[in-house]
């Protein structure tokens, strides 16, 4: 049982898969006048991979298997 909470706890520590065009955001930033720091790319995914965690479990609670784009605007 240790060893699948040890398991575990590494897996949600584990880098997630990029979701995001690296090259677009930077591009976006970059039209902004500013500049896109090491860490900048995995703190938004991290935030998309949130987000989409949140209208998920919206359009569940909703009886939904579809996300709607209602669903991200959380207040």
């Amino acid at each position: 049982m240790a060893k699948a909470k040890a398991k575990s706890k590494a897996a949600a520590k584990a880098p997630q898969e990029s979701v995001l065009v690296g090259s677009k955001v930077r591009a976006m930033i970059k039209d902004a006048d500013c500049n896109t720091a090491g860490d900048a790319l995995d703190g938004l995914n991290q935030w998309v991979y949130w987000l989409v965690s949140q209208a998920t479990a919206r359009a569940k609670a909703n009886g939904r298997k579809t996300v709607r784009a209602h669903d991200f605007m959380v207040p």
